[in-house]
C-alpha cells in the first residue's frame, strides 16, 4: 500500500459532546455555545452532492445548526442534500446568500468522517462532492420519523397462482424474510401494487405496521466461543491487546485455507464489542455473507447489519441511520460500507484482503483495503487484513514492519492441506471440443463412487468466449465495444462482458447471412457443465456463476445447498474460490491453470498464484483429505512450480525482487489516465497534449508512457486512450498529476479519469 498514514489526533473541538449527538433536534438546545455550532443567520459553508468545484455559502437556519449537520439547501430551483462543512467564505454579495431550508433528523457527520473524506479525495484526486455521495448513499434521509407499512412472506399459499403472484413470492423468498415497502416489492417483482395487496388478503404476504429505522438487536460478546488452537489463541490475544490499547494499528492475518482465520477475527469483534465500539467486516463477494452471518449469529446471539447491493433500500436507510446513532454494533458488507457514518468505529476487518473486487473501477476509483487503513488511522481503530494469499503490497508492508503479522500455519481440527499435482496436458489425449482430461475424469469418477464432491474450476463465464462464422470468418463482436460477445447458452443470449449489452443468439451470420455456419470457440463454465453432464450422466451437476442467478439470495441458497451435499460436481468461476466451505468436497480440478499467466499485467503472476492456491484450498476442509489437480501446458513455469510446491514465502520474495528491480508497485508508484470520447481523434489529441506537457511529471523524477489506445480501445461507444505514469516510491505523485491533468479542459464529449495505484490496465 502506498498511502503512508500515522495515527492522527482527531480534532475533538469540531464535534458535539460524545453521546448526545444522536438525537439533536433542529434547534439543538444546549449546544449554542459549543465549538462547531452556528447560530441563526451565521454564514456557513455547505458541501453539496452536486458536481461543483467548491462549497457554497448559506445562512444557518432558524435555531442554528452544528458543524457536520446534514441539511437541505436551495440550489437554483432545486432542493439538494448537503453537509455543513465549516464557516462560510463570504466572498460575494452577502445580500444574495440564501438560508438553509432545514436540518435533517440524522446524526451530524463527525469530524473524523470529514477528515477521512477529505484525505481520501486528496489521495484519489476525486472531487469532494463525489466523495460525499459515497458517504450519503442511503435513500430517504430527509424523510421524517414515522410509522410505515412493510411486507414480508406470509404463511398461506394462494389457491390460484399467476406469473405476477409467483414473482412477488419469489422476491420475498430470495431476500430471506427482509421487509419491503409496497413500492419496493412491486418494483422488484415488476408488478402493480394491487397484486401485492391481493396476496395480503389471501395471507400469502404479511402486512405490518412498524416504526422506521429501529435499532438492531444487541450482540452479546460474552456467549461461548469456539475452542481455539494455540496459534489461534495467540493471534486473538494480539488483536485484543491492540483493541484494548485504543489506538491505530494494522495486522496482516495470514493463514492457510481452512486455518480458522474467521474465528480469530471474530474474537477481535467480540473484544471490540466489549469496548462498546463498532466493528465493520468487509467481504469481497455478496455470496460469502450468508454463511458468515450465520456464524456471527451463532457467536453473538443476533444477526449484524448486512450492507451490499442485494439489500433493500428500506434496510439501507435503516443501517445508515442506526450506524450513525450507535444503534448498530456490527456491519458486514461490501467495499462501500467503509463510507457508512460510524459513531465509534473500533475495528475494520478486510477478509480476503488480496481480492481485486476491493478496487472500485468506475466512479470514485479507490481501493477499500487502503482506504480502510486510512479511516482506521483517523479514528484510532484497528485493522485486520485477513488472507491465505496476501497481496504483495500487504506482504511488503509487513516485511517492512509497518504492519504486524500473524501466521496460522495449519488447518483447523483434523483437516490437512490438500495435495497439489499438475496434469501435463501435452501428454493427455483429448477429443476436439473437450477440456476435461482423462486423468481428471478418472479422479472425478472415484470421488462420485466414494460419495464425495468434486469442483471443476474455470475462470471464464458463459458458454464460449468467441462465436465465429465458418463461412466468412466473422467473429460476433459488441456493437459498442472492442470486445467479442460471449455466448451464454443457458440464458439464450450473447453478452458483452465490458458494457453488459445483450442480444439473441443469431441463426445466421450477421456479416454474410449464411445459416448454420456459426461455431463457438473455447470453453466457459456453461460449456464445461455440458461436458460434465455428458461424461458423468448420473452425477448431480451444479454451476456457480454470477450470471445464472437473478438475485444474491438465490446464489446464496445454491451455495448453501451445495454445502449440504446437494451436488456431486460443482462447476464454477472465481466465485467459488472465495471463502466457501464445502465439507464433503475432496477434489478440485483446474481446467486451465495457465489462463491468467498471459498478457502484460504486472500482477499476472501474483493473481494466478493467489487464485490457484485459493481454489485448491476448497478441497479437504473437513476430515477427508483433499487433492487439487491443475491442468497445464506449462508445468515447468515458475508460477506453476511455486503453486505446486507451496513455497509461498519463496514466491513472494522472488516476485518482490522482480517488482523492485522494475520500480513498480509496491516498490514504485503508478497512476493511470484514461481519456475517452465518441471521436477517437479527440481522445488521442488530448493524450498527445498531455504527453507534450509532462513537465510537472518530470519534475518529480517520473515518466509518462503513452498515449496509446487502451487494450480495450472502445467501450460503450467511447474510444479510449491511456497514459501511464511511473514514479519513484517516495515521489509526491498526487500533486504532480493534479497539476499535469489541469492542463486539459475536457469539452462536452471528452472525459478523463485518473486512477492512482491502478489495479487493472484494460
Amino acid at each position: 500500500m502506498y498511502l503512508m498514514v500515522q495515527p492522527a489526533e482527531t480534532p475533538k473541538a469540531a464535534r458535539p459532546p460524545a453521546g448526545d449527538e444522536d438525537n439533536l433536534p433542529q434547534t439543538a438546545p444546549g449546544y449554542a455555545d459549543a465549538p462547531g455550532y452556528f447560530d441563526t443567520g451565521e454564514l456557513i459553508a455547505v458541501l453539496t452532492t452536486q458536481p461543483l468545484d467548491r462549497t457554497l455559502d448559506y445562512r444557518a437556519p432558524e435555531g442554528g445548526c452544528h458543524l457536520g449537520a446534514f441539511v437541505e439547501v436551495p440550489l437554483g430551483p432545486r432542493k439538494v442534500l448537503g453537509v455543513v462543512w465549516g464557516r462560510g467564505r463570504g466572498d460575494f454579495d452577502l445580500s444574495k446568500v440564501r438560508a438553509v431550508l432545514r436540518v435533517l433528523d440524522v446524526a451530524p457527520m463527525r469530524a473524523e468522517m470529514q477528515e477521512f473524506l477529505t484525505r481520501a479525495a486528496d489521495y484519489t484526486l476525486t472531487p469532494m462532492p463525489a466523495m460525499l455521495r459515497l458517504a450519503a448513499r442511503a435513500p430517504g434521509l430527509s424523510d421524517p420519523p414515522s410509522m410505515r407499512k412493510v411486507y414480508r412472506l406470509g404463511d398461506a399459499t394462494p389457491d390460484r397462482m399467476t406469473d405476477a403472484r409467483t414473482r412477488v413470492l419469489e422476491v420475498l423468498r430470495d431476500y430471506g424474510g427482509l421487509a419491503f415497502t409496497l413500492k419496493e416489492l412491486s418494483d422488484q417483482a415488476g408488478v402493480t401494487s394491487s397484486v401485492v395487496k391481493g396476496l395480503v388478503k389471501l395471507g400469502a404476504v404479511a402486512e405490518e405496521d412498524t416504526p422506521r429505522d429501529l435499532p438492531f438487536p444487541r450482540l452479546d460478546p460474552g456467549l461461548p466461543a469456539a475452542q481455539l488452537t494455540e496459534d489461534q489463541s495467540r493471534a486473538a490475544a494480539h488483536l485484543a491487546q491492540g483493541l484494548r490499547a485504543g489506538r491505530y494499528g494494522t495486522t496482516l492475518l495470514r493463514g492457510v485455507t481452512g486455518s480458522g482465520k474467521t474465528e480469530v477475527y471474530l474474537e477481535a469483534v467480540a473484544e471490540c464489542l466489549r469496548q462498546n465500539r463498532q466493528a465493520l467486516v468487509l467481504l469481497p463477494e455478496i455470496a460469502l455473507t450468508e454463511e458468515f452471518l450465520r456464524r456471527i449469529g451463532a457467536r453473538f446471539g443476533a444477526q449484524p447489519a448486512e450492507w451490499h447491493s442485494g439489500v433493500t433500500m428500506t434496510e439501507r436507510r435503516r443501517i445508515w441511520k442506526m450506524v450513525g446513532q450507535g444503534g448498530c454494533q456490527v456491519v458486514v458488507g461490501a467495499r462501500s460500507a467503509l463510507f457508512l457514518p460510524f459513531r465509534d468505529l473500533g475495528l475494520i476487518v478486510v477478509d480476503e484482503e488480496h481480492d481485486s473486487s476491493y478496487k472500485q473501477e468506475d466512479g470514485v476509483l479507490y481501493n477499500a483495503r487502503d482506504m480502510a487503513v486510512l479511516r482506521a488511522s483517523i479514528c484510532d481503530a484497528q485493522v485486520v487484513l485477513a488472507s491465505a494469499t496476501p497481496s504483495l503490497e500487504s506482504w511488503a508492508n509487513a516485511e517492512a514492519g509497518k504492519y504486524a503479522r500473524l501466521d496460522l500455519t495449519a488447518r483447523f481440527g483434523p483437516a490437512v492441506m490438500p495435495e497439489l499435482r499438475a496434469i501435463d496436458m501435452r501428454a493427455e489425449t483429448l477429443p476436439s471440443n473437450r477440456w476435461i482430461s482423462p486423468s481428471l475424469q478418472s479422479a472425478v469418477l472415484r470421488r462420485i463412487e466414494a460419495g464425495e464432491q468434486s469442483l471443476l474450476f474455470l475462470n471464464r463465464r458463459g458458454y464460449a468466449p468467441v462465436t465465429i462464422c465458418r463461412a466468412c470468418g466473422h467473429q460476433i463482436a459488441c456493437p459498442d465495444c472492442d470486445a467479442r460477445m460471449v455466448e451464454h447458452r443457458f440464458l439464450k443470449r450473447l453478452m458483452c462482458h465490458q458494457c453488459g449489452e445483450t442480444a439473441p443468439i443469431p441463426e445466421a451470420c450477421p456479416s454474410c447471412e449464411v445459416e448454420g455456419k456459426l461455431a463457438v470457440v473455447g470453453p466457459g463454465v456453461e460449456r464445461l457443465t455440458e461436458e460434465a453432464q455428458a461424461l458423468f450422466p448420473n452425477a448431480r451437476v451444479a454451476t456457480l456463476s454470477s450470471d445464472l442467478f437473478g438475485s444474491a439470495r438465490a446464489l446464496k441458497e445454491q451455495i448453501a445447498a451445495i454445502g449440504q451435499g446437494g451436488a456431486d460436481i460443482v462447476i464454477g468461476t472465481q466465485l467459488v474460490a472465495k471463502g466457501h466451505n464445502f465439507p464433503n468436497l475432496t477434489l478440485v480440478g483446474v481446467i486451465d491453470a495457465d489462463l491468467g499467466l498471459q498478457g502484460s499485467d504486472l500482477r499476472a503472476a501474483e493473481r494466478t498464484f493467489q487464485l490457484m492456491r485459493q481454489v485448491a484450498g476448497r478441497a479437504g476442509r473437513a476430515e477427508k483429505p483433499g487433492t487439487a489437480l491443475l491442468q497445464t501446458f506449462q508445468p515447468e513455469h515458475p508460477v506453476i512450480r511455486a503453486i505446486l510446491s507451496g513455497d509461498e514465502e519463496g514466491f513472494w520474495r522472488a516476485e518482490a525482487r522482480e517488482r523492485e528491480a522494475a520500480g513498480v508497485p509496491p516498490y514504485g508508484r503508478m497512476a493511470g489516465i484514461v481519456l475517452s470520447s465518441p471521436d477517437p481523434q479527440e481522445a488521442f489529441d488530448a493524450g498527445l497534449a498531455l504527453a507534450r506537457g509532462d513537465a510537472p511529471i518530470r519534475a518529480i523524477g517520473a515518466q509518462v508512457y503513452g498515449p496509446a489506445p487502451a487494450p480495450i480501445a472502445r467501450v460503450r461507444g467511447r474510444h479510449r486512450v491511456r497514459l501511464l505514469v511511473k514514479a519513484p516510491k517516495g515521489a509526491a505523485l498526487q500533486g504532480a498529476v493534479a497539476r499535469w491533468v489541469a492542463q486539459i479542459r475536457p469539452g462536452p464529449n471528452l472525459r478523463m479519469s485518473v486512477d492512482i495505484d491502478p489495479q487493472s490496465f484494460y
